[in-house]
C-alpha cells in the first residue's frame, strides 16, 4: 500500500511576536518531522512579527530586556545577538538592549528563513484579515470566520492575540468623550496633535508604557506628568552583570504569607551577596508560574492589590539609557511622577483639561493619554465569541482564558476543540508569561503537540554508517552522512557538504546536525554552530537511539565547554565503534583532541576501541599517530605505511610518517616525500595547507630562508589559505622563520589576522585554537588583541584559564621587551602545554619562542641548554647555526 501522509493545518490568529514565534517552531517541526503542513497565519497587519510592541521606529524604543534573552529559539540563546552581528551590528553583545523596531525585523527575518528551509514540507497563506468568530465542526476541526466575510477549516488554531485592550474603566465619562483623551496611543496618527503641541500632558499609569510615551513626548517647554495609584516607575536593569543566585528553598506548599516572607528574605539575602536585589528577584523567574498556580483565588487577588505594582515595577525593568532619559527628564523638572487617581476632568475655554486629582492636587494638560497598559479581559469579537459559545471560558480571576498547556477549556473544564493559546492570555494561568523567553517556550510546546510525529514502521531495518552502526534517518541521507564520514576520516575535503546534504535530504538526523556542529566548532567550518547543534537536540529528542543521544550530548559538552572531554570518553567506552568520536577524541590532523589526554589514556582508548575495527587502516593511522608522540618513530613508520597500503587516501597516516620524519630529523627525506603526496593524492586533502606547513617546518630545520618564503606564499599565504587552518599554520609558521631570522624584511602576520574572524581570534572555543591566537597576535604585536584574549581565557573553560591566560600575560611581557618575565612565565607553561591538545610540532612554537626570549634577556647558557636538548632530540642545521651564533 502507498503511504500517503496527510497535509494537516493550523491556523494561527495574530502575527505579532507571539504569532511569529509560533510560526517559526510549527516551520521547525514540520521540517523536521517531514510533516505536511498549510500554515495560515491571520493579521491584517502589514509585516508579521511586529505587533504593536515592534513596530515603532523610534530609536529611542529599546528592548526591556538584554539581547541574550530574546533570542527567537529556546534551545539557541545566542540567535538574536548573531542576527545582530550579521546585520549590521559586529560589535554587539548580548547585554546589549536593542532596538524594539530591529527586533521586529529579526522575527520577520527568522519566520521567513524558517520559511525558506522548510519548503515543500510547509505551504502558507498569509490572510490579511482579522478572524471574528471561531466555532467546532463536527470531525473535531475548527472553523474560522473572517472579517473580510470568508471562512476556513483547520485541524488546529493558536490565538495569538496578544493583551487584552485597555478598558479606559479609570476615568470619568466627561474625560472619556473628550478630544482631548487619547485612549489607544499606539493606534496609527493618534499622537500627531500631540507631537506638533507643546501643552502639558498627564500619562494615568507610570509603567513602561508611560515611559515609552514619556521618550516620544519629552521636549523643552513641555511638562509631563505621570499618575498611577502606586506612583512607582520602572526600576532600571543594571549596567553589568551582578551574579546570580539559586532561588530559595521552602516555596512549594507555602501560603501567600509565608511565600512573601520567603521572597522577601531571599531578595536582602541578594543584597547582602551581590549588593543588588536583583539576582535573587531573577532566580525566582523559572518558579513563578508553579508558585502562582499553588495560590489560592483569595491569595492571588490578595497579591495583585498589595504587592502586583511593586512586583512589576522591579520584574519588568527599563533598559539603562531609557532610565537615563528618564532621570534626565525628572532632573530637569520635565516629568512629575504623581500617586493617585483622576477623580475629573473639567475642560476649559481654550480646550485644555483641568485635572483633579485624588491626592488634592488639580493638574492643568493639553492631553490626557491612557498608558494603564492591558485590561484583565480579553473582548475582542472572536474572544467574546468563544466566551458566548462556551467554547471558552475567562481564566482565574477574569484574566485571560482557562487554559491547560496552553489548550482552550470550554465551560466545562474540558479541552473540547483544538483550540490553543499563548503568551498574555494566559496570565490567570501562569501569571508571567508575557515576556519573549516564556512565549517562545510555549511556543515550541505547541508545535509540538499540533504536529504528530510520524512513526517508523514495525520492522523497518535501518541504514548504518561505514562501521556498522544504525543510523536513525533512510538510506539517502544515510549515504550522504556515511560519505562525510569517511571524508573526515580520510581527512579529505567536502565533509562538511556530505553532512549538509544528509540534514537537507532528512532534516530530523540528529547525527547529521551534530557532526556539522563539531566541524564549525573544532574545524572552523563555515557552519552556524549553535543553530545546528539545537536542530541536534531538538532531533535527537524526537528519533534517536541512545549512541546517537549519547553523541550530540558530547558535541553539546564539547561546544559549550561543559565537561566535554570527560563525557567523550565515557561515550568511547559505551561506544567504541563510533568513528567520529574517535577521531575527535584522538588529537591529530583533524581535531584538537582530548586536552587532558595523555599518551597512556589515548592508547587505553586506542586499546579499548581496538576490537571494533579489527585492524581497520583507520584505526592503525590513529595509532602510528600516537606511536610517534611517544617517540616511538620507528614504529610509528610502520604503523602509518601499513595503513597506507590499505588505503592510500588515508590522510592520519601520511600525517603520522609527517611527524615521524620531522621527530627523526629526517627533513630531507620528509620534505621530498611530502612534497611529493602534497602535489599528487594530496591534492583533495582538506588540511592540504596543513601538510604544506610540515615541508616548511622541514624547509626550516633545514635553514633555507628562500624555500620557507616561496612555500608561505604559494602554499600558506592567506587568500591561499582561510580561516582557522591560517591560523594556526600561515601564523605560526611566521612567527617560527621571525623567530629564527629566517624571514627578512616586514612580517605579514596582519594579513593572517585579517584572514580570521575577530571571534575565533579574541574568544576561541578550544584552547588549541587560542594558543595559536595568542601566537598570531603576538607576530603582529596586537597587545590590545592579547589583552582581550586574555581576558576571555579567564573566563573560558579550564585549559584556556589555566593555561592560555598565562601564555597571553607571558606573550605580552615579550611584546614589551620584558624579556625576563618573558622566559619566566614560557618556561613555566611547557610541562603542562600539552593540555591545550595538538601536536608536539605545533606546540613546539611555544618552546622556540622562549628560546627567543632567553637570548633576547642575555641569558645566554640557559638558551645553549635549551638548543642542546633539542639537538638531541633531533637534529637541525636552523639550531647549529642559533647555538654557534650564541657569545660564549
Amino acid at each position: 500500500m502507498t503511504d500517503v501522509r496527510k497535509r494537516h493545518s493550523v491556523a494561527i490568529v495574530g502575527a505579532g511576536a507571539a504569532g511569529a514565534l509560533t510560526a517559526v517552531q510549527l516551520c521547525e517541526t514540520a521540517h523536521r518531522r517531514r510533516t505536511a503542513l498549510d500554515l495560515l497565519l491571520i493579521d491584517p497587519a502589514p509585516e508579521a512579527g511586529r505587533g504593536t510592541a515592534y513596530a515603532t521606529r523610534d530609536p529611542r524604543h529599546r528592548l526591556n530586556v538584554p539581547a541574550s534573552n530574546m533570542s527567537a529559539y529556546p534551545d539557541d540563546p545566542g540567535h538574536f545577538v548573531r542576527w545582530l552581528c550579521r546585520h549590521g551590528e559586529p560589535t554587539v553583545t548580548g547585554a546589549d538592549f536593542a532596538t524594539r523596531y530591529r527586533y521586529g525585523a529579526y522575527l520577520a527575518d527568522t519566520l521567513g528563513q524558517a520559511l525558506v528551509r522548510a519548503h515543500g514540507t510547509v505551504a502558507v497563506r498569509r490572510l490579511h484579515t482579522r478572524a471574528q468568530s471561531c466555532t467546532g465542526t463536527p470531525d473535531g476541526r475548527v472553523e474560522l470566520h473572517l472579517a473580510d466575510g470568508g471562512h476556513l477549516v483547520a485541524d488546529g488554531a493558536v490565538l495569538a492575540t496578544g493583551p487584552a485592550g485597555a478598558t479606559a474603566g479609570w476615568a470619568p465619562p466627561a474625560l472619556r468623550t473628550s478630544p482631548r483623551f487619547i485612549a489607544a496611543p499606539w493606534s496609527p496618527g493618534a499622537l500627531d496633535a500631540v507631537r506638533d503641541n507643546p501643552d502639558d500632558v498627564l500619562l494615568v499609569g507610570t509603567g513602561l508604557t508611560a515611559v515609552d510615551l514619556a521618550l516620544i513626548l519629552d521636549r523643552p517647554g513641555r511638562t509631563l506628568h505621570a499618575l498611577s495609584r502606586s506612583g512607582l516607575l520602572p526600576q532600571p536593569h543594571a549596567l553589568g552583570p551582578a551574579g546570580a543566585m539559586p532561588a530559595p528553598e521552602g516555596l512549594d506548599d507555602a501560603s501567600l504569607g509565608r511565600l512573601r516572607r520567603a521572597v522577601y528574605r531571599h531578595v536582602s539575602r541578594s543584597v547582602r551577596t551581590h549588593g543588588d536585589w536583583r539576582p535573587g528577584l531573577d532566580s525566582l523567574r523559572p518558579h513563578t508560574a508553579r508558585l502562582w498556580r499553588s495560590l489560592t483565588p483569595e491569595e492571588r487577588e490578595e497579591f495583585l492589590a498589595r504587592e502586583g505594582a511593586l512586583w512589576n515595577t522591579h520584574r519588568h525593568r527599563m533598559a539603562p539609557a531609557t532610565a537615563e532619559h528618564v532621570s534626565r527628564a525628572r532632573t530637569a523638572r520635565r516629568l512629575h511622577v504623581h500617586t493617585g487617581t483622576v477623580l475629573r476632568a473639567t475642560e476649559s475655554e481654550d480646550g485644555s483639561l483641568a485635572v483633579e486629582l485624588s491626592n488634592g492636587q488639580v493638574t492643568r494638560v493639553g492631553w490626557v493619554i491612557d498608558c494603564t497598559g492591558p485590561g484583565r479581559h480579553l473582548d475582542s469579537p472572536l474572544w467574546q465569541s468563544l466566551f458566548g459559545s462556551g467554547l471558552a471560558v475567562p481564566g482565574p480571576l477574569g484574566m485571560g482564558a482557562a487554559t491547560r498547556d496552553g489548550q482552550l477549556l470550554d465551560a466545562r473544564g474540558r479541552a473540547a476543540a483544538p483550540l490553543f493559546t499563548l503568551g498574555a492570555p494566559r496570565r490567570g494561568e501562569l501569571w508571567e508569561t508575557t515576556a519573549i523567553p516564556e512565549i517562545r517556550g510555549q511556543a515550541a510546546e505547541l508545535a509540538q503537540r499540533l504536529l504528530p510525529l510520524q512513526s517508523r514502521g514495525r520492522g523497518s531495518r535501518r541504514p548504518v554508517d561505514g562501521h556498522g552502526l544504525p543510523l536513525s534517518t533512510h538510506a539517502e541521507a544515510a549515504a550522504a552522512y556515511r560519505s562525510g564520514l569517511g571524508r573526515v576520516l580520510k581527512v579529505r575535503s567536502g565533509a562538511e557538504d556530505a553532512f549538509a546534504r544528509a540534514v537537507a535530504l532528512d532534516p530530523g538526523f540528529a547525527l547529521g546536525h551534530a557532526a556539522l556542529a563539531l566541524l564549525g566548532h573544532e574545524c572552523a567550518a563555515a557552519v552556524d554552530v549553535p543553530r545546528a547543534l539545537a536542530d541536534a537536540q531538538g532531533a535527537a529528542r524526537e528519533r534517536s537511539d541512545e549512541r546517537e543521544r549519547s553523541f550530540v550530548a558530547v558535541v553539546t559538552r564539547r561546544v559549550t565547554g561543559d565537561d566535554g572531554d570527560e563525557a567523550l570518553v565515557r561515550h568511547l567506552r559505551e561506544h567504541p565503534g563510533d568513528a567520529l568520536a574517535l577521531a575527535a577524541a584522538v588529537p591529530t590532523i583533524a581535531f584538537s583532541g582530548v586536552s587532558d589526554l595523555h599518551d597512556d589514556d589515548a592508547l587505553g582508548l586506542l586499546e579499548l576501541t581496538s576490537p571494533a575495527y579489527d585492524g581497520h587502516w583507520f584505526h592503525t593511522s590513529l595509532l602510528a599517530f600516537l606511536r610517534q608522540e611517544e617517540g616511538r618513530l620507528h614504529e610509528a613508520g610502520e604503523l602509518a605505511h601499513r595503513a597506507l597500503a590499505a588505503e592510500p587516501a588515508s590522510g592520519h597516516a601520511v600525517h603520522a610518517l609527517a611527524h615521524v620524519h620531522y621527530e627523526s630529523g629526517a627533513h630531507r627525506a620528509g620534505r621530498d616525500w611530502l612534497d611529493g603526496w602534497v602535489s599528487g593524492r594530496g591534492r583533495g586533502a582538506v588540511h592540504r595547507a596543513h601538510f604544506s606547513w610540515h615541508i616548511a617546518l622541514h624547509e626550516l630545520a633545514l635553514d633555507d630562508p628562500a624555500a620557507v618564503r616561496r612555500r608561505w606564499f604559494t602554499q600558506l599565504a592567506p587568500g591561499r589559505v582561510r580561516g582557522l587552518r591560517a591560523l594556526v599554520d600561515s601564523g605560526s609558521l611566521l612567527w617560527r622563520a621571525r623567530l629564527s631570522d629566517s624571514w627578512d624584511g616586514e612580517l605579514p602576520a596582519a594579513d593572517v589576522l585579517d584572514s580570521v574572524a575577530r571571534e575565533v581570534l579574541e574568544r576561541p572555543a578550544t584552547a588549541f585554537t587560542a594558543l595559536h591566537a595568542a601566537v598570531a597576535l603576538t607576530a603582529a604585536g596586537d597587545l590590545p588583541a592579547l589583552h582581550r584574549l586574555r581576558d576571555h581565557a579567564v573566563g573560558a573553560d579550564p585549559v584556556q584559564r589555566e593555561v592560555i591566560a598565562p601564555l597571553c600575560e607571558a606573550l605580552v611581557a615579550l611584546v614589551e621587551e620584558r624579556f625576563h618575565e618573558a622566559a619566566r612565565g614560557l618556561d613555566a607553561l611547557l610541562p603542562v602545554l600539552r593540555r591545550v591538545g595538538g601536536s608536539a610540532a605545533q606546540r613546539e612554537v611555544v618552546e622556540e619562542t622562549l628560546l627567543y626570549a632567553l637570548v633576547a634577556a642575555g641569558r645566554c647558557d640557559a638558551a645553549r641548554r635549551l638548543l642542546d636538548t633539542r639537538l638531541d632530540r633531533k637534529p637541525a642545521p636552523r639550531d647549529r647555526r642559533l647555538r654557534a651564533a650564541l657569545p660564549s
